[in-house]
C-alpha cells in the first residue's frame, strides 16, 4: 500500500500533529509512507522520522499550477493510490483528483466548530465532497453533521492517537514552583478560550497561594494574542502567568507540570488531552467535541461548561487543593489513555479502512 498524508502546514496544530503521526506510524506498516506540505514549514518538520519521505510544495496561491504538477508528477512517479488530505488541504487534493483520477481520495476533518456552521459556510467543501472516496472524522458529532451536508460515500469515526515515546528533547524550562503548575497546550487563537483560564486564575487568587499558568501554543501576534498580554500586564500576572510559543518538546514540559487543563468553546478530539493522560497529569477540561467521552467527570478529570464560569472555577479549586485527587485521577486517565488510544489500535483500524477504500 502506498500512501501520502497531505497537510497545508507544519505549524502546531492538532490537524498538522496528526498528520505527522500517521505519517510516522504507517512508514513500519505499509509499503511508502510519505507526508507532503503544500504551503507553510513549521516547527513539526522536525518531528517527522527519517524513514518517511517527505515534500514540500511550496504552494503561494489557492490554485497553484507549479505546486499541482508538482505534487501529480510526485504521485505518478511514487505510484501513491492514496491520498489522505487533512484539513484544509482538501481543496488542493481535489485539483489532484482532477487531473490523477485514479488516486484515492480520503479526507479527513478536524475541525469541531463545523457543526455549528451552515451549509453557505462550506460549499466548496460540499461541492469538493463528491470526489472523497471516504471522509474520517474525529467525534461522532462531526460524523452526523458531515452526513447530513455532503455528499459522502462514506464517513468514519477515526479516534485520535499518541504515542509514548521517549523523551528526544528537553529545552523548556517552565517557570513557577514546582508542584503547582498549571499547563494549557492550545495555540494562542480565539476559539481556545485563553481569557477564561486568566479570569478563573485570576478571581481565584491562585497566584497568592503559589501556583503557575502556562501557555504553550503558536503566538499569531494578532488582537487575541496582545489582548491576553495586556490582561497579564493590567492584573500583575506577569509573575504567575507565562506564554512560551509553539515548543516542540510537549513531553518535557508536561513532566514539570501539576494539571493539564483546555477551555476551547470548540473542539474535534484535542491531542492535548491525550498527552495530558499520558504524562499522569490531573486534568480540568471543557466538554465540547470529544473531550466528554475521552474524559469522565469525577475520575479520570474534571469536565465544565466552558461559557460558565463558576464550573470552571470550582474545578480548579477542585484540584489545586486536593493533591490525593490529582493523583488519582491522573493516574485514571493513563489508563485510559494507554488502553484505548494508542498508536497501534488506531493504525489497525486506519490500515481496514484503507483496504476497504482500495477494494
Amino acid at each position: 500500500m502506498r500512501v501520502v498524508q497531505l497537510i497545508d502546514s507544519l505549524e502546531a496544530g492538532g490537524a498538522e500533529r496528526m498528520a505527522v503521526s500517521y505519517a510516522n506510524a504507517l512508514a513500519n506498516e505499509i509499503e511508502f509512507s510519505a507526508l507532503v506540505v503544500t504551503r507553510k514549514e513549521g516547527n513539526l518538520k522536525n518531528q517527522i522520522n527519517d524513514n518517511v519521505p517527505y515534500l514540500f510544495l511550496n504552494k503561494k496561491r489557492t490554485i497553484d499550477f507549479n505546486a499541482l504538477f508538482k505534487l501529480h508528477s510526485y504521485v505518478k512517479k511514487n505510484k501513491i493510490e492514496i491520498i489522505h488530505a487533512h484539513g484544509t488541504s482538501f481543496f488542493f487534493a481535489f485539483l489532484l483528483k482532477l487531473i490523477c483520477p485514479s488516486v484515492k481520495l480520503i479526507w479527513h476533518d478536524h475541525y469541531g466548530a463545523r457543526v455549528k456552521q451552515s451549509t453557505r459556510d462550506n460549499l466548496v467543501l460540499i461541492m469538493t465532497s463528491l470526489s472523497f472516496s471516504a471522509i474520517f472524522v474525529v467525534n461522532l458529532e462531526m460524523k452526523k453533521w458531515l452526513e447530513s451536508h455532503l455528499f459522502a460515500k462514506k464517513v468514519v469515526f477515526v479516534p485520535n492517537f499518541v504515542e509514548n515515546i521517549t523523551l528526544i528533547s528537553e529545552k523548556t524550562l517552565l517557570k513557577g514552583q514546582l508542584g503547582k503548575r498549571i499547563v494549557c497546550v492550545a495555540n494562542l487563537k480565539k476559539p481556545k478560550n485563553h481569557i477564561a483560564l486568566l479570569n478563573a486564575f485570576k478571581e481565584l487568587r491562585l497566584d497568592q497561594l503559589g501556583w503557575s499558568m502556562h501557555f504553550i501554543g503558536k503566538d499569531f501576534y494578532n488582537d487575541y494574542s496582545n489582548e491576553l498580554k495586556d490582561y497579564i500586564k493590567t492584573t500583575e500576572l506577569n509573575n504567575s502567568v507565562y506564554i512560551y510559543d509553539a515548543q516542540n518538546d510537549i513531553q518535557y514540559i508536561l513532566s514539570q507540570a501539576t494539571i493539564g487543563i483546555l477551555a476551547s468553546k470548540d473542539e474535534g478530539f484535542p491531542v492535548a488531552l491525550l498527552e495530558y493522560g499520558l504524562a499522569k497529569l490531573a486534568v480540568v477540561s471543557t466538554n465540547v467535541g470529544y473531550c466528554s467521552t475521552l474524559i469522565t467527570h469525577n475520575s479520570s478529570g474534571l469536565l465544565f461548561n466552558p461559557d460558565n464560569k463558576e464550573e470552571l472555577k470550582q474545578s480548579l479549586t477542585n484540584l489545586t487543593n486536593d493533591q490525593a485527587i490529582r493523583i488519582q485521577m491522573g493516574l485514571n486517565l493513563q489508563q485510559e489513555v494507554i488502553k484505548n488510544y494508542s498508536k497501534e489500535k488506531r493504525i489497525q483500524l486506519l490500515l481496514q479502512e484503507y483496504k476497504a477504500i482500495k477494494a
